[in-house]
Order: structure tokens, then C-alpha cells, then sequence
């Protein structure tokens, strides 16, 4: 007797977004309204969205951003979260979809306010404002289209786009004293856990005989790390837990983990020295795989702290 072909318990995911993607986009009302005026949104920041021509000579605050993402590893994950949003909101799509809509007019004043903004930022020249302006625009015009219960819902994730403006030299007030924080922990630990004398001056590193010198540069200041553990924890603390105070512990824990992990890979990069030689600490330096050590110590302590912070089933369902 021929055994029979079971059933995949679960559809691939490929063929649940089929069957459900059209559900979804029919219990949406106003689909038209909405996408009319974010093209019109759109459109008006290509043509004028942009003052500012030192980096690249366009009116588009959209080219302005590509061009920032395409050029800045510190800002390259900007290209990634459109599509880390869409996926939550899909996340999210039964909730969405069992929600009253209905158009809430006082959403038009945060669409004014967000045109505010823009016009702030293109007078003084600062397009961050601009980019902030055009993302807020766009969560307040989904509110307009359907109301202040869709606002509230979709608040997280669209928070994420947040990390999408390019700090660029706006950057340097929070790098300084990130550089400054890492050098000092990482002398400390070197010369008293480890043994190892460790001189620090200003944000430079080096061995007293000379053997070898590190300057803490801007990208080697835990910017890049902190928004990824900013990132990562942001979305865990509104994925994985119901209650607020749980959420903003989460969420702050991003800044001492990702100075523990920027710490941390100093302290790779002085030890490969120390034992090594000089060459031996750049390429700690240089490599692109062990590049990615900073981030072991931080998913560790994210891991760890949700772990603690974990919510019961009532917690979860009330």
C-alpha cells in the first residue's frame, strides 16, 4: 500500500502573502484618495524638496537621499527600511484590517505641520528637517485616510523611520563623546582586567613604547553599532511586548550595548596588537568579518534582557 503525500502543515509564505495580500487590500477603503496624495506628496519633494547642492546638484529631496544611503555606510540601511516597514504593517495586518475607518480631518493639521517643517528645513538648508517632514507626511495623511485608531496602530512601525535620516555631520555631536566614552572604557579595562598599559589621549589609543597608535575615528565610534542596536531593540520592544515601561527599557538598553560592543571590538583590536604587532591589530581593523564581532556582546545582552523582561500569557493578552 502506497503511502500517501502529507500535506505541508503550513503554506510557504510566498503563497500566504497571495492569498491574503488581496484581503487585505480590500478591506482597505479610500485606496485611491491615499495613493493620489502620495503621489502628489511625492512628486512635490522631487521638484522641491532640496536646497541644499554641496553633495549632489538636484531640487529632488528623494535623489538627495539615495545619494546619502548609496555613499555613507553609517547610512546605508535608509534603502532597507521601506521594506522593513511594509513587512511589519503586514505583520500587523489583522489588526489593521479589523479597525473602524473612516477619514479624520484634524489629521490635515499634521500634514500642515509636516509642511511646516519641510519649509523650515529648505530655508535654513538642513534636509534632515525635509526628510523628517516627508515621512511624517506621509504617516499623517495615512490618518486622514483612515483615522486616529489607524494612526495609534500603525505608530510602531512607523517610528523605524526615524533611523532613515542621514545624520551626516549632525552626526558629530553624538560621535565626539561616543568616541571619547569607548577610548576611556576600553584604557580602563585593558590596564586593569587584562594587564595591558594602555595610554589614552583625547580619542587615540596608544602603546607607551610606541608599538602601536589607534585614533577612535567618527566611524569607529559606535554610531553605526548604536543604530543597529537602536533598531534592533525598537522593533523587538514593540514586536515582543505589550506593556510601555518593558518597551523603554528595551530601548535604552541600545545605548550602553552598543558602547559595550564598539568597547568590545577596541579591545579585539589592542590585544591582536599587543600579542601580534601592529599589522596584526589593523587587520582586526580592516576585516569585514570580524567587523562584525561589536555586534555578539549586543544581540547577547538584547537576548538576555528580553529574556528577563518576558511578559506572561495574561500580560501578553490583556
Amino acid at each position: 500500500m502506497s503511502a500517501e503525500a502529507k500535506p505541508t502543515e503550513q503554506p510557504r509564505l510566498i503563497d500566504e502573502i497571495r492569498a491574503e495580500a488581496p484581503v487585505f487590500w480590500h478591506h482597505m477603503p479610500d485606496k485611491g484618495v491615499f495613493f493620489a496624495m502620495l503621489a502628489v506628496w511625492c512628486l512635490f519633494f522631487h521638484f522641491l524638496g532640496n536646497s541644499v547642492f554641496g553633495y549632489i546638484d538636484t531640487r529632488s529631496l528623494l535623489r538627495w537621499m539615495y545619494h546619502q544611503y548609496d555613499t555613507s555606510v553609517d547610512d546605508e540601511h535608509g534603502l532597507m527600511l521601506p521594506f522593513v516597514v511594509i513587512g511589519l504593517l503586514y505583520w500587523k495586518r489583522k489588526h489593521l484590517m479589523a479597525l473602524p475607518k473612516a477619514v479624520w480631518w484634524p489629521a490635515l493639521g499634521l500634514v500642515l505641520v509636516s509642511l511646516m517643517i519641510h519649509v523650515f528645513g529648505f530655508v535654513i538648508q538642513i534636509p534632515q528637517l525635509s526628510i523628517v517632514a516627508f515621512y511624517f507626511g506621509i504617516y499623517s495623511m495615512t490618518g486622514l485616510v483612515w483615522g486616529l485608531p489607524w494612526l495609534k496602530e500603525s505608530f510602531f512601525p512607523m517610528l523605524l523611520f526615524v533611523f532613515a535620516v542621514p545624520l551626516g555631520t549632525l552626526g558629530d555631536a553624538v560621535t565626539l563623546p561616543l568616541r571619547v566614552l569607548a577610548a576611556t572604557i576600553t584604557s580602563g579595562l585593558c590596564s586593569t582586567i587584562l594587564g595591558v598599559d594602555v595610554v589614552r589621549q583625547g580619542t587615540q589609543l596608544f602603546d607607551p613604547s610606541g608599538k602601536y597608535q589607534y585614533e577612535v575615528a567618527a566611524a569607529c565610534g559606535g554610531i553605526r553599532s548604536l543604530i543597529a542596536m537602536l533598531g534592533l531593540a525598537t522593533t523587538y520592544a514593540f514586536v515582543g511586548f505589550q506593556t510601555s515601561w518593558r518597551r523603554t527599557v528595551m530601548i535604552l538598553m541600545a545605548f550602553p550595548l552598543a558602547v559595550a560592543s564598539n568597547v568590545f571590538r577596541l579591545m579585539c583590536i589592542i590585544v591582536a596588537a599587543e600579542l601580534f604587532g601592529h599589522n596584526a591589530g589593523m587587520y582586526v581593523h580592516d576585516s569585514s568579518i570580524l567587523s562584525l564581532l561589536p555586534y555578539i556582546p549586543g544581540l547577547a545582552g538584547l537576548m538576555g534582557l528580553a529574556h528577563l523582561l518576558r511578559e506572561s500569557p495574561r500580560t501578553k493578552h490583556s
